[in-house]
C-alpha cells in the first residue's frame, strides 16, 4: 500500500508489485504460447524500470530513431523498428539499432531496401498489412478505417513477396482481448495466407490487453497454438503495450482551488487533462478517480476536475465525494501510466508531474523531477 504523504505532487507513480504482476502473466503466455511478447515503447517507456522489465522479456518495439535507440541503449537488445515512413536521414540510424524492420509500403520497401543489404546486418525485413478489418470503435485509434495509411491491403499486395521480405507486421486491435484476436486471424488468413508459405515471422502486433481482468488468457493461448499448429514454421510475435503496465499506477493531484459557476463546482487542480492526460479528451474517456463515485449522486458533494491549463476544454465531470472536496486535498487519477507517461505535453508550461517507482519494500525511488530547464530547453 503506498504511503501519499512520502510522494510529491504532481507525480505518476508506478507500483513494482503490480507491475511484477502483469510482467509475470505476460511471461507465462510467452512460454506457454511459445510466443515472443515485446514491449512497445509507443505505450511506456519509462527506461529506469527497464532493469525490472528484462527479468521477464527480451525485447521491445520502436516506431521511431529515439525509441530504436532507447532499445537498444536501455533494454539492452536491437529493436522492433516499424515506421508509417522512413527518410533518407534517419534510415541509417535505424540500421544502426535495429534488428527488425517493417516496411508501411512496397514503395518504402524498394527504396530503402538496397541500404539493408549494403550494410551487411542480419536484419529481419517485413512489410505491414492491413487487413481492412477491425473491433475498434475509436476512429482515431482504428488503423483498418477506410482509408487508412497504415499498411498494404490485400489488393496491393500480390502473389509473391519481393526478395528480401522475410515476414508481415499486422495491426488492428486497440486494447482488446482474445475473442477479437481470433475473427482478426480469420481474415487475415482468408486474405493474406497464400503469402505464408514465403514468410519466417508474423507479428500480430499490439492490442492485446491481456492483463485485464476480464480477459480470457486460457483463450489466447488456444488461438496461438491453433495458429502455430497452422503454421508451424512461423515465429510468432506479439508486442502489447497498455498490457504491460495495466493498472499499475496513479497520477497524484492535489485541489489548489474551488470555483462555483452556475452552481457547477470545480475542484482546480495542480494537472491539467489536455497536457497529463490527453487521452481522456481525445478518445474520450472519464478516468477512475480513488475514492470518488464515478457518477454523480444526488445529496453529494460534487465536482468537475478542472486542469490547470488555459484551455476552456481542459476539464472533466462529474464526480461525486462522501464529503466536501477542500484546498490541499489529493486527488488520485488510477492507471495513468500507459500511453499518459508518453503523451504528456509541456503545454503553457504548466509544472509537469514528477515519475516515480513504488517497490516492493516500501520505498520510493523518484525517478524524475521537471522544472523550467525542461520547458526552456524545449522551446529552444
Amino acid at each position: 500500500m503506498i504511503d501519499f504523504t512520502k510522494i510529491p505532487s504532481p507525480c505518476y507513480v508506478m507500483e513494482e508489485e503490480l507491475l511484477r504482476r502483469n510482467l509475470q502473466l505476460i511471461r507465462s503466455v510467452s512460454e506457454r504460447a511459445g510466443v515472443q511478447i515485446i514491449l512497445a515503447f509507443k505505450a511506456f517507456a519509462l527506461w529506469r524500470s527497464f532493469p525490472i522489465f528484462r527479468e521477464y522479456i527480451r525485447s521491445s518495439t520502436a516506431s521511431s530513431v529515439s525509441e530504436a535507440r532507447l532499445a537498444l541503449e536501455e533494454m539492452g537488445t536491437p529493436a522492433h523498428t516499424y515506421a508509417p515512413a522512413y527518410t533518407d536521414e534517419e534510415f541509417p540510424l535505424f540500421l544502426q539499432y535495429s534488428s527488425h524492420i517493417t516496411f508501411n509500403s512496397l514503395s518504402q520497401f524498394e527504396r530503402f531496401y538496397p541500404q539493408v543489404e549494403a550494410s551487411g546486418k542480419e536484419i529481419a525485413c517485413g512489410v505491414r498489412i492491413n487487413p481492412e478489418f477491425s473491433v475498434v470503435d475509436t476512429d482515431l485509434y482504428n488503423p483498418s478505417a477506410a482509408g487508412s495509411r497504415l499498411g498494404i491491403t490485400a489488393a496491393g499486395i500480390g502473389e509473391k513477396l519481393p526478395k528480401g521480405i522475410t515476414g508481415l507486421h499486422l495491426h488492428n486491435l486497440c486494447e482488446n482481448n482474445s475473442h477479437d484476436l481470433e475473427k482478426t486471424l480469420e481474415v487475415v488468413e482468408r486474405k493474406f495466407g497464400h503469402l505464408f508459405g514465403q514468410i519466417q515471422w508474423l507479428n500480430l502486433g499490439g492490442g492485446h490487453l491481456m492483463t485485464h481482468k476480464d480477459y480470457d488468457v486460457e483463450h489466447l493461448i488456444q488461438v496461438l497454438h491453433g495458429l502455430k499448429a497452422r503454421y508451424p514454421h512461423l515465429e510468432i510475435i506479439l508486442e502489447p503495450g497498455s498490457a504491460f503496465v495495466w493498472e499499475t499506477g496513479v497520477l497524484v493531484a492535489t485541489v489548489a482551488d474551488i470555483v462555483e459557476n452556475h452552481d457547477v463546482k470545480t475542484a482546480m487542480l495542480n494537472v491539467s487533462f489536455a497536457c497529463h492526460m490527453p487521452d481522456c479528451l481525445e478518445m474520450p474517456y472519464k478516468p477512475r478517480i480513488r475514492g470518488a463515485y464515478q457518477e454523480p449522486i444526488a445529496g453529494k458533494p460534487t465536482y468537475r476536475m478542472g486542469g490547470n491549463s488555459c484551455l476552456s476544454g481542459d476539464f472533466m465531470g462529474d464526480w461525486s465525494f462522501d464529503t466536501p472536496l477542500e484546498v490541499g486535498d489529493r486527488i488520485l487519477f488510477e492507471d495513468m501510466i500507459h500511453y499518459t507517461t508518453v503523451k504528456t505535453t509541456l503545454f503553457n508550461g504548466v509544472t509537469h508531474p514528477s515519475i516515480g517507482l513504488w517497490t516492493t519494500n516500501g520505498t520510493f525511488i523518484l525517478y524524475r523531477r521537471f522544472g523550467y530547464e525542461d520547458y526552456k530547453s524545449r522551446m529552444s
